[in-house]
C-alpha cells in the first residue's frame, strides 16, 4: 500500500503520517509533499518520503503520482485561513482550486498508460462552505444544507468540493468529500485554540499577563486532530464514493468557556484584551455540523475531550519551548 498526502507539512498531514506509521507502514510507503509547511517538518521527516511540491504547478504533482501510483491520496494542501483569503484571494484560489484540479488531472494522465490505476482520493473540504447557513436555528447543519460561503476561502472550498464530485461523476475517480469542521490539536497554528494555548504558556512563564482575544462569543464544535485522522482513514475505506461527509465535533462550546480550562491547566489567572486585528469582517455565530452520515457509514466515534485536547496542546508548546532553550 502507498499513501500520498499533499500538505504533509500541515497539522493534519503530519498527524496522518504519525497515524500510518503506527499502523506499520514504512517511510517508502508514505509519500508526503509540502510547500511552506506550518509545522516542524523534522518531527515527521524520518517517517515518510517527503519532498517539496507546490500543487499550483501540474508538473510536480504529476511526477509524484506517476512515480508512486498511490492507492490512497489525501489532498490536504491548501491556503486554509479565512483571514488570509481576504488579503490574498487570488493565491487562495490558485492553491485550493487549481491544486485540486492538478491532482485529478494527474490521475487521468496516469490512467492513459495504466488502465487499472484506481486510487481513492479523500479531499479536505470545509465547514466554511456552509457560511451564512450556519445560524443557531439551522444547526447542526447536514450535508444537504445550502452552501453559502462568506469569504474567499469558503468559496474555494466549495469549488474543491464540487470539482471532486465532477471528477467522480465524469471520470469515475473514487472521491470522498470530507467537510471538516473546527479541528485543533498539537502542532496547530493560526486558530483560536493554538493562539490561546501558545500565549497561555507565555503567561505561565511570566512573559505576558493578559490573553489577546477576538470575538469569544461565537460557538464552535471542536474536533481533536487525532479524532479527525481516524475519520479520514475510515472514509478512505468505508465511505461511499462521490459522497460528502461532515466531520464535526459532537459538542458545541462558546469560545469564552474554553478559557477557564486553560487557566486551570497553567495554574494562573489572567485578564483579557480584545485585539481588533482578530475581528473578521463577518463571522459565523455558530459552526456545528451533523456527523450522522459519517457515523452510520464508518462507525466513527469522537474519543478526545476538549480538556484533553487543550492540555495536550499546552504541553506541546511547553516541550517545543524547552527544546529550543
Amino acid at each position: 500500500m502507498t499513501v500520498y498526502i499533499t500538505g504533509a507539512g500541515g497539522m493534519v498531514g503530519s498527524h496522518l503520517i504519525d497515524y500510518y506509521t503506527s499502523l506499520g507502514l514504512q517511510p517508502h510507503e508514505i509519500i508526503g509533499t509540502y510547500y511552506k509547511p506550518t509545522t516542524d517538518i523534522n518531527e515527521v521527516r524520518s517517517k515518510a518520503t517527503l519532498s517539496e511540491c507546490d500543487v499550483r504547478y501540474f508538473k510536480g504533482v504529476l511526477q509524484i503520482i506517476l512515480e508512486h501510483k498511490p492507492q490512497t491520496i489525501y489532498h490536504l494542501a491548501a491556503q486554509s485561513y479565512p483571514t488570509v483569503s481576504w488579503e490574498r484571494p487570488q493565491e487562495t484560489m490558485e492553491i485550493n482550486v487549481t491544486g485540486t484540479v492538478n491532482v485529478f488531472e494527474a490521475i487521468k494522465v496516469v490512467r492513459k498508460t495504466d488502465l487499472s490505476y484506481d486510487p481513492v482520493v479523500v479531499v479536505a473540504c470545509s465547514s466554511a462552505e456552509y457560511g451564512a447557513s450556519l445560524t443557531p436555528e439551522n444547526t447542526p447543519v447536514h450535508e444537504k444544507t445550502e452552501l453559502l460561503p462568506l469569504h474567499p476561502y469558503g468559496v474555494s472550498k466549495v469549488s474543491q468540493d464540487l470539482l471532486s464530485y465532477q471528477y467522480y461523476f465524469n471520470d469515475k475517480i473514487r472521491t470522498i468529500r470530507a467537510r471538516i469542521f473546527n479541528t485543533t490539536g498539537p502542532r496547530k497554528v493560526n486558530d483560536v485554540m493554538s493562539d490561546f494555548t501558545s500565549r497561555a504558556v507565555e503567561i505561565e512563564n511570566g512573559k505576558l499577563d493578559q490573553l489577546r482575544v477576538g470575538n469569544i462569543e461565537t460557538k464552535r464544535s471542536i474536533t481533536d486532530v487525532r479524532d479527525l485522522i481516524i475519520a479520514l482513514h475510515l472514509l478512505s475505506e468505508k465511505g461511499q464514493w462521490g459522497q460528502e461527509y461532515n466531520i464535526s465535533g459532537q459538542k458545541v462550546y462558546k469560545i469564552a468557556d474554553l478559557i477557564p480550562i486553560i487557566k486551570k491547566e497553567i495554574g494562573k489567572d489572567f485578564g483579557l484584551f480584545v485585539d481588533p486585528k482578530l475581528l473578521r469582517p463577518s463571522d459565523e455565530p455558530i459552526i456545528y455540523g451533523d456527523s450522522t452520515k459519517l457515523i452510520q457509514d464508518t462507525g466513527w466515534t469522537q474519543k478526545y475531550t476538549i480538556d484533553q485536547t487543550i492540555i495536550d496542546m499546552i504541553q506541546y508548546v511547553r516541550n517545543k519551548k524547552n527544546s529550543t532553550i
